[in-house]
């Protein structure tokens, strides 16, 4: 005879959930965010706004041995005028640590719709939704339900058929790798949260990650930087250079600065932590080509977006930048602090993704990774970084064979 489970109703508060700078209450439960509310205050950007509140890498843990887990969520999802719907968020079930388990919320959700041609967008309110995974062994065990990377999530209520109880990092013995970078670290076109690239290489390093992977907004803005400064991490890693082509935000003689300004609030609140720069992965129309970079609209029409670059190869000369003229920079840069700094590193981002994998797996639009390449730099990331000779050394010496 089939029964209905009996319910526990968890109140979600910030000791469920990993990955979170700042937890805001809303009407509906709480939104997390993975920055914090005063240096929300300091940019009214939207796209920083969209980026910010989509909770990659951001997960609910907690022990159990419920055998039934459900979750009620309000996602806010995008529709994009003239191209191709995209697939609702997925959330994803680790039990033990191990994948057991993928779902979405249907039936439920805001819209905004996007007109990139117009310049305009409209919200449409909607109920959230459930999402359940049963079936789960009895005995206590770890659960993490990762959060859709691309797709804003307030999250409702949390019910399961036993108690659950709180963990923290120190429970599963790990270090907290904290990243920056773009929408590549973002996720841009994986297709789950655990199959974005940071997430990936968290899991092969054996570390806990907070991803601060804003899409479009790595721009080296000094909020941004004074949250990293105020996060607890014992391993940190910034990637940039392509947002700040994207942009045309800034020109060699601002960029320079505006690096050693980014590391050195860093370094105000992590003065000895290991510290990576990463510079930008190939893209070819941008190796040698300054932004800006503007939507390909005569693909629309054909239901895909591509990117395109709209400067001109002989600007640098005027010093606008380029991956090379960043790659170079950046190169200078680790160099001269690395001097005084000898927890300071430098990756060169083609060691992730260079010519040849883009010979073997180009970008789909010209600029964001897909699946297969997510997963690609995300094992090349553990190999270069998390070994006992890399820069991070091995935080689990049993994760990443050298």
């Amino acid at each position: 005879m089939h029964t209905e489970p009996e319910w526990t109703t968890t109140h979600i508060t910030a000791d469920l959930v990993r990955g979170a700078l700042d937890l805001e209450h809303t009407p509906h439960g709480v939104l997390p965010h993975r920055l914090p509310a005063r240096a929300r205050a300091q940019c009214t950007d939207p796209q920083l706004a969209a980026a910010e509140s989509q909770p990659s890498g951001i997960r609910l843990v907690f022990r159990t041995r419920a055998t039934s887990v459900e979750l009620d969520a309000l996602p806010t999802r995008r529709v994009y005028v003239g191209a191709p719907p995209r697939p609702e968020g997925v959330y994803d079930l680790l039990v033990d640590g191990r994948l057991t388990a993928r779902s979405t919320v249907t039936g439920g959700g805001n819209t905004v719709t996007v007109d990139m041609t117009a310049g305009t967008a409209t919200h449409e309110p909607g109920p959230p939704g459930t999402l359940s995974f049963t079936g789960l062994p009895e005995h206590m065990k770890s659960i993490e339900i990762w959060l859709p990377h691309n797709e804003t999530t307030e999250l409702v209520a949390l019910r399961t058929d036993a108690p659950v109880e709180p963990m923290t990092a120190a429970d599963r013995g790990r270090k907290i790798w904290l990243h920056h970078g773009s929408s590549i670290s973002h996720g841009s076109d994986a297709t789950s949260p655990t199959g974005i690239w940071p997430a990936l290489a968290a899991s092969l390093g054996g570390v806990e990650l907070i991803n601060l992977g804003l899409a479009g907004s790595a721009l080296l803005d000094p909020f941004t930087a004074r949250a990293m400064r105020d996060t607890p991490a014992d391993l940190i890693s910034v990637k940039i250079g392509i947002n700040l082509v994207n942009t045309d935000l800034m020109r060699l003689r601002a960029f320079g600065p505006a690096v050693h300004g980014f590391l050195d609030t860093i370094r105000e609140g992590h003065p000895a932590t290991p510290l990576l720069l990463v510079s930008p992965l190939y893209c070819p129309m941008h190796e040698d080509t300054p932004g800006p970079t503007a939507l390909d609209l005569s693909t629309i029409g054909a239901g895909e977006l591509r990117f395109q670059p709209m400067g001109d190869p002989a600007e640098r000369a005027t010093g606008k930048l380029t991956l090379n003229v960043i790659r170079e920079e950046l190169s200078r840069i680790a160099k001269q602090r690395s001097a005084d700094d000898p927890n300071l590193h430098h990756l060169d981002g083609r060691a992730l993704y260079g010519e040849s994998d883009f010979a073997e797996l180009p970008l789909p639009d010209h600029l964001h990774p897909d699946a297969a390449t997510h997963r690609r730099i995300g094992e090349r990331f553990a190999e270069l970084a998390f070994t006992t000779t890399g820069p991070f050394r091995n935080q689990n010496p049993s994760a990443v064979p050298d």
